[in-house]
């Protein structure tokens, strides 16, 4: 039978420790999953680690999970895949991150760019990170990840890449580009960079900025590809071709 596993932001585990759920986790196990004290549960913050425990109390206010023991997870991906998404509407972004995530993602960067349709102020764009964030923890406690991507704030085209890290394989898709995916060459000691569009596709002066940068065009099939569906089927064909998708 397969364990109810948690995310525990922030959280201090350790075996031997009892722990206090957050009001999010806590609701969800014991008012959505129906556990009772006894039941045994798998919580994790992000380290790398599973921690294996039961529920030790539920009350009106607060479910404690009782720590006893740790296991390292090995289920991260050996290619280092970023992607810079720009950010789409609603559930279409939800979508992205999820599968991202489950297809091993290692960070995100969230962006705007000239012809993107989501516009958000200052606290809109707060409320959407933390619910992105969610959205991937959620994604790493039903796929097994104990390592839990980053998503950075979301920032404009230029912004995005001027905070990147110097190095990495930086690519775009284009049926046109220079480079063939069955003659890629990657480092697995270096990250690899995919930047995908929004709705409206990148603009003659976003594809400047992203060439300025250092991303080469990666023929990826001859067809275009909607922004919910590129990013996926990119990362899948990296994975399967140099990551742990054998």
């Amino acid at each position: 039978m397969r364990l109810t596993r948690v995310h525990v932001e922030n959280g201090d585990l350790a075996p031997g420790r009892e722990v206090v759920l957050p009001e999010g986790p806590a609701t969800h196990l014991a008012r959505v999953l129906r556990h009772e004290v006894g039941d045994a549960c798998v919580l994790f913050n992000g380290d790398g680690r599973d921690y294996h425990g039961v529920v030790s109390a539920i009350g009106k206010r607060e479910v404690r999970v009782a720590i006893e023991s740790a296991q390292d997870v090995a289920r991260e991906s050996p290619l280092r895949l970023v992607l810079l998404q720009g950010v789409a509407r609603g559930e279409k972004m939800d979508l992205i991150l999820q599968k991202a995530t489950e297809l091993g993602a290692s960070a995100f960067h969230p962006l705007w760019s000239q012809r993107s349709e989501v516009k958000l102020d200052a606290a809109r764009a707060d409320k959407r990170l933390a619910h992105w964030r969610s959205v991937v923890a959620s994604a790493c406690e039903q796929s097994g990840r104990a390592s839990v991507p980053e998503v950075a704030a979301p920032l404009a085209l230029a912004a995005a890449l001027a905070a990147l890290p110097a190095g990495g394989l930086r690519l775009i898709l284009d049926p046109d580009g220079e480079l063939g995916f069955a003659t890629l060459q990657v480092d697995a000691a270096a990250p690899v960079l995919l930047a995908i569009g929004p709705e409206g596709g990148w603009s003659p002066l976003d594809g400047e900025q992203l060439r300025a940068a250092g991303f080469h065009g990666l023929r990826l099939g001859p067809r275009i590809l909607r922004t919910e569906t590129a990013g996926l089927a990119a990362i899948a064909a990296l994975q399967a071709r140099f990551g742990d998708l054998a």
